[in-house]
């Protein structure tokens, strides 16, 4: 189990927030932390110490009147650590290069691909032929309804038809080169992991995948490395120094070196 950093931009600054709150009216979202430094402090910070493989995530839609300056946010990351991020948030065949070209080593990708409801796999084509499989991050966010765990996309508010089960993971993962996963409902309340979600990722993922969503405690960590067998790479927000939480940054690093 990785440790991959993370870097979440709305409204142009870096925060923390409640995965579940985010809403594209009125620009709202119920906030952990609102950080004093930019994105680009962080990037160097992940750079001096070594750590691959961390996602820039631009919470705004591109219709925010602060898309602009969250996107700005995020060139200035990707620019300050060449090839040691992946971009997401509102990724399209489109405007991937931008971001690969101002140095992402990958594009995360939901909406673009989970569209309407569904997955539109001549979306997700589309977006292999631009940036290669080998750029290409499939998010598959997801919130628990009738017992199961259902992609979501449009800032995690809008439920596919896509369940994220074993057949939906071996049928994607040959279409990608990672997966990155937030468990919705725990996202951002440092209140614990979804473990059924983790020991399901640990059993069926077959390329690197990602968790993200509820570590509070170096319990919660030691919780999901054994749900996923060690096969689970983690990111911690809300909880973390860095974004005013209890859980030592360099602690943490040495936990999962």
């Amino acid at each position: 189990m990785r440790f991959r950093p993370c870097i979440d931009i709305h409204n142009g600054k870096v925060k923390q927030i409640v995965g579940g709150s985010l809403k594209d009216t009125g620009n709202q979202a119920e906030e952990n932390f609102v950080s004093e430094q930019d994105a680009a402090y962080y990037a160097k910070l992940y750079k001096d110490r070594g750590i691959r493989g961390g996602h820039v995530i631009l919470l705004n839609a591109a219709s925010s009147a602060y898309y602009e300056r969250t996107k700005q946010q995020a060139l200035q990351a990707l620019r300050a650590f060449p090839g040691g991020l992946q971009a997401g948030g509102g990724i399209t065949p489109d405007n991937a290069k931008e971001f690969l070209d101002a140095g992402a080593s990958h594009v995360i990708v939901t909406s673009y691909v989970f569209q309407d409801g569904s997955v539109n796999m001549g979306n997700l084509e589309k977006m292999v032929t631009a940036v290669g499989k080998e750029r290409l991050v499939l998010d598959l966010s997801c919130r628990k309804r009738d017992g199961q765990y259902f992609i979501v996309t449009d800032r995690w508010q809008k439920f596919t038809d896509a369940v994220l089960d074993a057949d939906t993971i071996a049928r994607l993962s040959s279409y990608c080169d990672e997966f990155l996963v937030h468990a919705v409902d725990v996202e951002g309340k440092a209140s614990g992991v979804e473990l059924e979600l983790a020991a399901m990722l640990g059993e069926c993922c077959q390329i690197p995948v990602t968790y993200a969503g509820g570590v509070g405690s170096f319990a919660d960590l030691e919780q999901l490395r054994k749900a996923g067998a060690g096969r689970v790479d983690v990111t911690i927000g809300s909880a973390l120094d860095l974004f005013g939480g209890t859980m030592e940054f360099e602690k943490v690093l040495a936990c999962l070196r």
